[in-house]
């Protein structure tokens, strides 16, 4: 439960950094000189909460109990349910198929990818203490 609160806490604080960031670049870069509030308030809690989903979901991992293809369609279905319930809820993502199916292909491609990072980042730091413990 500790590191359950403490990791919201970090998804919540990066989230909101995040949505100052980014509505920084946008007047900026956009030459936008006003803002609507409602807007910005939505927006920013969008990505509040998706910060706090990310920052949570890798619970799912530390269970070592479940197999990592258990570990991992968890995680990956809670972020893709969450995720474009906020997209579309928020209008991140316009509701057609079209714009539907083009995000899902992105969101496989880019969750495939970083998954596959992880994999190897974790398979390499076994590596090395498999041969650390081999070495004593």
């Amino acid at each position: 439960m500790k590191t359950f609160l403490f990791r919201s806490m970090i998804g919540i604080f990066f989230g909101g950094f995040l949505a100052v960031v980014l509505t920084s670049m946008i007047i900026y870069f956009g030459d936008v000189s006003t803002l609507d509030a409602g807007i910005f308030m939505k927006n920013a809690l969008g990505t509040i909460f998706c910060s706090w989903f990310f920052s949570v979901t890798p619970l799912y991992f530390e269970n070592e109990n479940w197999s990592l293809v258990r570990q991992s369609s968890y995680h990956f279905i809670t972020v893709l349910v969450l995720y474009f319930i906020t997209a579309f809820g928020i209008g991140w993502i316009d509701f057609t198929m079209k714009s539907f199916l083009t995000f899902v292909g992105l969101f496989l491609s880019v969750y495939a990818v970083i998954w596959y990072c992880f994999y190897l980042y974790f398979a390499n730091e076994a590596k090395k203490l498999n041969k650390e413990l081999n070495e004593l």
